[in-house]
């Protein structure tokens, strides 16, 4: 961190500590636990300890501050003093010379095994005893070079060196975020066609806004205005929807047009238009009321009789157009409203999905309230009829079942789906899925996890974060009836028939009947177009990435020579595979989201070649954002320990992967300049998780000039 920051934080730390201490100016260890938010005890006892150098059980305002001063611009071998204070549990600090350590002056096998398992709390690591017993010895015999049976500050110092890039910024404070730069060259750059668009569509909209006003200049400004709000209305209204016809959207992916048109954001398009909506609306509502004033000023009708009543005879069908519009208005803006993120985002899916159910109110309230908009609608609307049709008659054809149901760690509902014939999708498209026993007039859109070269069923990973996915899991979760009642054959039999069989109480084989309409595309269908491909996941948002990933086993074929342990990869002829390099990074919360697919992350090492000419086309990179960064000061012990023992034994004590997990949050800057320095071609980078991280990585992608799709539906 820069000074300047390093001084803001202090500041900051200062006012934190005037405003828990009491009148004494001091804070005791409970206090001191609040305000370093520390999980595990241990590292604030120790912290408390050290920190308290005058042993009065109480910190002041200077001890603090000579303390953190001390972590932050002291040198190499002052951190590294109090870091070896900390783990040497038995030993204390003397009272009248700082960072010298009196007591025992080393640290021994016991004391090690403390400090890892309290490393492990505080990193929310869960790992067996046995394992820790392997962590503690991997690191202490690394450390102890001279086999003395304890570890000594200059041991210490010397097995530091040995991870140069934990003694960059140690600390006991994390860094803050840089607020990304938009509108640079690079951006405007990598955002070129989605601005093209954007520029077209706000001179389309201005021209028919002019338009409008200047054929109706006889009426007044007040209705120049309303009427030029209409006719942008009457084509807002219509390009809403084409923005939504998913099937033709994904057609056109596969065309041409992908290079001029940003079809991959036609969400944000639609979002885009949508407010568009709401404020051309409001300015068409304002400018008739004013008009309206002027008007019941020179007539016999009152404003409320033209506002609310068919008296005045305004509209082309039975003077209905005031009342159709103030409808119009209200449905228009709680559509809005519903369709926030604060209310998809928050477990209220249903809210946004019925309340968007009233675009066909909307539509016919708008061929009643304005003359002229069935001429704008009736193309899109019956393309749009056309795709509705499809779309029920392929959810319709053929009986799908749900045939298995896994449910895993963080409540995540895996479905296996058993597969029609007809169906084929390309890695990374999604569905809507109706189950009517879940709810009958529900569908929601969830992507397809398994590969297109399985062809006897699709898999589904649903997450609860709402009602319906809440239902789904807990519909599952929930053991069969054994209740006895009259027809207890007939339910028995219903029962067989819809679960089968159940292994354990997670796993269960069923044939409950769904429904799914789809396939629809999504940025990633050009993944194997890429030369080099970084998939990025955070969470859940992993599942068109697994697809892709078993795809690229089904593409690849892993060759073993007959003479010799060598083995080598060769890809199956495909033209539309250019893949040389694939990066892929996933990043979970907790240790136990890593099981949602760790047998295919198992299975993607065991199929990767040995050795290859240009290096290893498929690498993985795994963080997980609850457990502290290496240079932490309260996870340094445990993370050279894991480091230790992940080379020794080649697997990762966390997810049992070959691959090391990483603790924290990547460093963005440092990861593509990375892929940039390989320079295995053109790179694209393909996201799919929460939108906050998406503006982050984007800003990077915008810097190293890599074009970034994002996963949307």
């Amino acid at each position: 961190m820069s000074l300047d920051e390093d001084a803001r934080w202090l500041e900051w730390v200062t006012k934190q500590f005037e405003s828990i201490a009491g009148d004494d100016k001091e804070i005791d260890l409970d206090e001191f636990k609040t305000a370093l938010k520390v999980k595990e005890s241990f590292f604030a006892e120790r912290f408390f300890a050290l920190f308290d150098s005058d042993g009065s059980s109480s910190i002041s305002l200077d001890e603090l501050l000579k303390a953190l001063d001390l972590l932050i611009h002291g040198n190499e071998t002052d951190k590294l003093n109090f870091l070896f204070q900390v783990y040497d549990v038995d030993g204390h600090v003397c009272r009248y010379t700082s960072c010298v350590l009196t007591g025992s002056g080393s640290i021994d096998p016991d004391e090690l095994r403390t400090v890892l398992k309290s490393c492990l709390r505080e990193s929310a690591i869960s790992l067996p005893e046995e394992k820790l017993d392997d962590l503690t010895l991997a690191l202490f015999e690394s450390a102890d070079k001279d086999n003395s049976g304890s570890i000594t500050f200059e041991e210490l110092k010397a097995e530091l060196e040995n991870f140069p890039e934990v003694m960059e910024n140690l600390t006991i404070r994390s860094k803050k975020r840089q607020t990304p730069r938009y509108l640079t060259r690079a951006y405007w750059h990598n955002n070129s066609r989605k601005l093209l668009f954007l520029c077209v569509y706000a001179c389309l909209s201005l021209l028919l806004f002019i338009g409008a006003m200047l054929q109706h200049s006889h009426g007044g400004a007040w209705y120049m205005v309303a009427k030029g709000c209409g006719q942008c209305l009457n084509f807002n209204c219509t390009f809403v929807m084409v923005l939504m016809l998913r099937r033709c959207l994904t057609w056109l992916r596969a065309t041409w047009v992908v290079r001029i048109l940003p079809l991959d954001q036609n969400i944000l398009l639609h979002q885009i238009v949508g407010y568009a909506i709401l404020c051309y609306t409001l300015v068409h509502t304002t400018a008739h009321v004013f008009n309206f004033v002027q008007l019941s000023e020179k007539s016999e009708y009152s404003l409320w009789e033209f506002l609310l009543t068919t008296r005045p005879g305004i509209g082309w069908v039975k003077g209905t157009a005031s009342v159709t519009g103030v409808v119009l208005q209200v449905v228009i803006c709680l559509m809005v409203l519903c369709s926030s993120t604060f209310v998809r985002r928050s477990g209220h899916f249903e809210v946004f999905y019925w309340s968007h159910l009233s675009y066909v109110w909307v539509w016919s309230l708008l061929m009643v309230h304005c003359a002229n908009f069935w001429k704008w609608f009736v193309v899109p609307g019956l393309v749009f009829l056309l795709e509705k049709i499809v779309g029920i008659a392929v959810s319709r054809m053929g009986s799908l079942y749900i045939v298995e149901v896994n449910l895993l760690p963080s409540k995540v509902t895996h479905l296996v789906i058993k597969r029609p014939q007809f169906f084929h999708f390309k890695p990374g498209d999604y569905i809507y899925i109706n189950i009517p026993v879940i709810a009958k007039y529900e569908w929601h859109p969830f992507t397809i996890s398994s590969a297109p070269e399985q062809s006897d069923s699709l898999w589904l990973h649903i997450r609860s974060m709402g009602q319906w996915t809440n239902r789904l899991y807990e519909y599952f979760r929930q053991p069969e009836s054994q209740t006895v009642s009259p027809k207890r054959l007939t339910t028995s039999l219903r029962n067989r028939r819809q679960v089968s069989a159940k292994f354990g109480e997670n796993h269960r084989f069923c044939n409950i009947k769904c429904y799914i309409d789809g396939p629809y595309g999504t940025p990633t269908r050009q993944i194997f177009a890429s030369e080099h491909a970084v998939l990025i996941g955070a969470g859940i948002g992993i599942t068109p990435f697994a697809s892709i990933l078993q795809s690229i086993i089904y593409r690849r074929r892993k060759q073993n020579c007959p003479n010799c342990n060598y083995s080598w990869c060769e890809n199956i002829k495909d033209s539309e595979m250019k893949l040389r390099k694939v990066d892929f990074i996933w990043i979970n919360r907790d240790q136990k989201s890593f099981e949602w697919f760790v047998s295919l992350l198992t299975k993607l090492e065991m199929d990767q070649a040995d050795e290859e000419p240009e290096g290893r086309f498929l690498e993985m990179h795994m963080y997980m954002t609850s457990a502290l960064s290496k240079n932490d000061m309260k996870a340094i012990g445990l993370q050279m320990a894991l480091d230790l023992l992940a080379k020794k034994e080649k697997r990762d004590s966390i997810t049992g992967l070959r691959t090391r997990t990483q603790p924290g949050r990547p460093e963005w800057g440092k990861v593509f300049q990375k892929v940039s320095e390989e320079k295995k071609g053109k790179v694209h980078v393909f996201y799919c998780g929460a939108p906050a991280l998406a503006k982050v990585i984007k800003a990077q992608c915008e810097h190293f000039g890599f074009n970034f799709y994002k996963e949307n539906f």
